[in-house]
């Protein structure tokens, strides 16, 4: 007699299938790349089915993206933009958390760690995903970012200044990922290895940041 999987189990397994595959695509796309990554390895690692990236995600281009907005959404979903400061908080103050939490998702060494390996991947050579990662999350955020340095800077959004003080807000942090190599040869143990010297870098970088725009032309004072 065949027996039927009662539906609530079937779609508990189809959703466990489908979470194993992005942290396991993940995790190769990071050490590969999106190019070199094969469906074979994903599933291997995975302990799916080699059908299994089609049914639950129709090839590897959109397996990549759903990484990318999975890893993405969980690290948002961890370290918030502004880190539960209030929307009526001090520019200053908000230009703080939004570093710090930009930090934390920099250095985090949770379950989506490789998240940080991918987009640096993906900056280097990028996909169509890029596209729709930064329509979908990486334009809020930015935009974000630019109603606080406009308010410290006293300027409207779209002023270039507002712009260029904000890429350099953000270049400063990533600038300890990107330079990972560099930094830990020129410096051993320079970089953040737990949460007091994460606190330590994002006060050094508000306040540097913070120095320099007051001191731009047309600045608060």
């Amino acid at each position: 007699m065949k027996l039927n999987m009662p539906t609530e189990f079937a779609e508990a397994s189809a959703d466990e299938t489908r979470h194993h595959l992005l942290d396991a695509a993940g995790a190769v796309f990071a050490e590969v790349g999106f190019r070199d990554a094969t469906v074979r390895e994903i599933c291997r690692r995975a302990g799916a089915n080699i059908a299994a990236i089609n049914y639950h995600f129709g090839d590897k281009e959109t397996l990549y993206l759903e990484v990318l907005r999975y890893s993405h959404g969980k690290a948002l979903e961890k370290y918030p933009p502004l880190m539960g400061v209030p929307a009526d908080a001090p520019p200053e103050k908000k230009l703080r958390a939004f570093v710090h939490s930009l930090l934390l998702r920099i250095f985090d060494k949770g379950p989506t760690s490789w998240h940080g390996k991918v987009m640096l991947r993906e900056m280097i050579e990028p996909t169509e995903a890029m596209d729709s990662l930064i329509e979908e999350r990486i334009r809020p955020m930015a935009s974000q970012l630019w109603q606080i340095v406009s308010e410290i800077m006293d300027l409207p959004m779209n002023d270039e200044r507002v712009r260029l003080c904000s890429f350099s807000v953000v270049s400063q942090c990533v600038f300890y990922h990107h330079c990972r190599p560099v930094v830990t040869r020129l410096i051993p143990n320079e970089l953040p290895q737990d949460a007091a010297s994460i606190e330590h870098l994002a006060d050094h970088i508000t306040k540097f940041s913070l120095a320099a725009m007051k001191h731009l032309p047309t600045a608060k004072r």
